[in-house]
C-alpha cells in the first residue's frame, strides 16, 4: 500500500458551494487518467495495479493496491529462491566439518590460540552475509533484485574459487570470510525479496518451502564435504562447491520483478538521500525493538554450528559419527519451517512474533543441554529439538517484516536486520573457540550461547504491545479527524445560510 495527497473528500465538499458545477465536471477526466493509467500498466505485462478511486473520510489517501499473482511464474522463482537459501546456507551450516580440516591444515601443535584464530574464518564468513545486506537493500531498490542476485553469486565463485589456491589462515580470510560470503549477501537477500512480488497470503509457506532449501543442503552437506574432504582434499572440495555457485548464477536470472517501481523524485540532496537510505522503516516502533532484539538473541545461535563437530570429537571420540546431529538439525529444521509457516498463514489468531520468542527461548535452553548430554543419543535429542525451532525462527522473519514496514519498504527493513545481526553472528564463535583454547573444554562456551537467545525473546515480547498501542492512536486520531472534518462542514454550512439570509433580506 502506498498514500498520495488527494485531499479528503469531506473537506473537498467543504470548500466547494453547494449546486456548484465543476466539481461534478472533474470526475469523469479523474475516471479516464485512472482507466488510462489501469491500461499502461496492463500493457507492461508485469503486474495489476488497482487504484480505488474513493476516499474513506478525513485523513484517507489514495491508495495503490498491487495484486499479488499467487503462483504462475512465482513457483520458479521459488525453486530458485530455495535454491539460493540451500547453497549459501548449506555451506555455511556445514563449516563445522570443514573446520577440522582446517584445524589440521593450517595449525600446529604449540598454536594455543588455534581454535580461536581458525574459528574466525567461518564466523566473519557467516557475519559478513549479514553486515552486507544494508548495502544489499539499496542496491537491490536500485538496480532489482535480478541484477543484484546474479552479480552477488559471480563474486562468491571467484571468492570460493580463491580460497581453493591459498596456503594459510591470514588470506582465508579474506577470499572466504570477506570475498566469498559477501557474494553469498548480495545472492542471498534478493530472494527474500523477490516472493513478496509473487505472494501475499501463502507468503509464510512459501518463505517456509525456500528457507528449508538450506535445510535439504544442511542433511547432505556434512556428509557429502566429509567424504570429498576425505578422498580429494580441502582445496578439491572448494572447487567442487564453486558448482553450486554457478548454478546460483543461473537461478538469479529468474527474478523477474513485478512491484510497481517507486516514482523518482527530481530533487537533490537530501530528498535524494531519503530515496536512498529508507528512513521510514524507523518511524515503527515495533521494527525499532524487532531490529535490536533479533541481533541481541543471536551472539550464541552460530556457536554449534562451528563448535559442535569438536565438541562432540572431544567428549565422544574421533570415531563417532559426529555429522548425523548436524544432518538432525537440517531434518527438524526444514520440517519446522513448513509446520511453522502454515501455522502463521492459516490459524487465525496467531500472533508471529510470538512464535520467534518461543523459538529462542527453545533454542537457548538447547544450547545450554549441550554441555549436560553424556550420552551420544541425548545429543541427538537435543539437536532435534533446537532444529526444530530454527526453522520457526527463520521461516517467519520475511513474513514479521512485511508486517511491521509493509511490502513497499521490506526490502531495506530486512536488509538493516541482517546487517546488525552481524555483528552477534561474527562474535560468538570466536568467543567459544576463546573459551575452549583458555578452559580446555566446551561446556562454558555452550552454557553462555545460551543466554542471548532468553533475553532476545524477552525483548520482542513488547512488539505486540507496542503495534496494539499504535493502532489504538491511529484509530483515535483518524476519529478525531472526522469529528473535526465534520465542523468544519457545519460550520461553513451555517456561513451560507447566513450569507443566502442577508442576500434575501437586502431584495426585500
Amino acid at each position: 500500500m502506498t498514500e498520495g495527497n488527494n485531499m479528503p473528500e469531506n473537506d473537498a465538499a467543504a470548500e466547494t458551494p453547494a449546486g456548484s458545477e465543476p466539481a461534478k465536471e472533474k470526475r469523469p477526466v479523474e475516471e479516464q487518467d485512472g482507466e488510462k493509467e489501469k491500461t499502461e500498466n496492463k500493457e507492461n505485462g508485469d503486474s495489476k495495479v488497482d487504484i480505488p478511486e474513493k476516499s474513506e473520510g478525513p485523513g484517507a489517501k489514495e491508495e495503490v493496491e498491487f495484486v499479488h499473482p499467487e503462483g504462475g511464474w512465482g513457483w520458479v522463482v521459488m525453486l530458485a529462491s530455495m535454491w539460493c537459501n540451500g547453497s549459501v546456507f548449506g555451506i555455511q551450516n556445514a563449516f563445522g566439518v570443514m573446520y577440522i580440516y582446517l584445524l589440521q591444515e593450517f595449525g600446529s601443535p604449540d598454536d594455543k590460540d588455534l581454535q580461536f584464530r581458525t574459528s574466525w574464518v567461518g564466523s566473519l564468513s557467516m557475519g559478513m552475509i549479514f553486515f552486507c545486506s544494508p548495502i544489499v537493500s539499496i542496491f537491490t531498490d536500485m538496480l532489482g533484485c535480478r541484477i543484484v542476485a546474479v552479480g552477488g553469486a559471480a563474486v562468491g565463485l571467484v571468492g570460493l574459487l580463491g580460497s581453493s589456491f591459498v596456503t594459510s589462515l591470514g588470506p582465508m580470510y579474506f577470499t572466504y570470510g570477506i570475498v566469498f560470503s559477501c557474494g553469498c549477501s548480495f545472492a542471498y537477500q534478493p530472494s527474500l525479496v523477490i516472493l513478496g512480488h509473487y505472494f501475499k497470503k501463502r507468503l509464510g509457506l512459501v518463505n517456509g518451502i525456500v528457507t528449508a532449501g538450506s535445510s535439504v543442503f544442511t542433511i547432505a552437506m556434512p556428509f557429502v564435504l566429509s567424504a570429498l574432504l576425505k578422498n580429494i582434499g580441502l582445496y578439491s572440495t572448494m572447487r567442487v562447491l564453486c558448482i553450486l555457485m554457478l548454478v546460483l548464477m543461473l537461478a538469479g536470472f529468474t527474478y523477474k520483478p513485478l512491484l510497481p517501481v517507486k516514482p523518482k523524485d527530481s530533487q537533490t540532496g537530501s530528498s535524494h538521500l531519503k530515496q536512498i537510505f529508507n528512513v521510514n522503516i524507523w518511524k515503527s516502533w515495533g521494527y525499532r525493538i524487532w531490529a535490536f532484539g533479533i541481533p541481541a538473541a543471536l551472539y550464541g545461535y552460530f556457536v554449534p554450528y562451528v563448535h559442535l563437530m569438536k565438541h562432540v570429537e572431544e567428549r565422544f571420540g574421533k570415531d563417532t559419527n559426529k555429522e548425523v546431529l548436524l544432518m538432525c538439525i537440517g531434518i527438524t529444521s526444514g520440517i519446522g519451517r513448513l509446520i511453522f509457516g502454515i501455522v502463521a498463514d492459516y490459524i487465525s489468531g496467531v500472533n508471529k512474533v510470538f512464535l520467534q520468542v518461543a523459538s529462542f527461548f527453545v533454542i537457548g535452553l538447547m544450547s545450554m543441554m549441550i554441555p549436560l548430554c553424556n550420552v551420544f543419543g541425548g545429543l541427538i535429542a537435543v539437536c532435534l529439538l533446537m532444529g526444530l525451532f530454527d526453522g520457526c525462527f527463520i521461516c517467519i522473519m520475511a513474513p514479521i517484516a512485511f508486517e511491521l514496514v509493509g511490502a513497499k519498504d521490506v526490502s531495506q527493513a530486512i536488509g538493516f536486520l541482517l546487517g546488525l545481526m552481524s555483528v552477534p553472528m561474527t562474535v560468538g564463535p570466536p568467543i567459544a573457540g576463546y573459551l575452549r583454547d583458555k578452559m580446555g573444554y566446551y561446556d562454558m562456551a555452550f552454557y553462555l550461547a545460551g543466554v542471548p537467545p532468553i533475553i532476545g525473546g524477552a525483548l520482542l515480547c513488547l512488539i505486540p504491545w507496542v503495534e496494539a498501542k499504535h493502532k489504538r492512536r491511529e484509530k483515535k486520531e483518524a476519529v478525531k479527524g472526522e469529528q473535526d472534518a465534520d465542523q468544519k462542514m457545519m460550520n461553513h454550512e451555517k456561513a451560507q445560510e447566513v450569507v443566502q439570509h442577508k442576500a434575501g433580506e437586502s431584495v426585500l
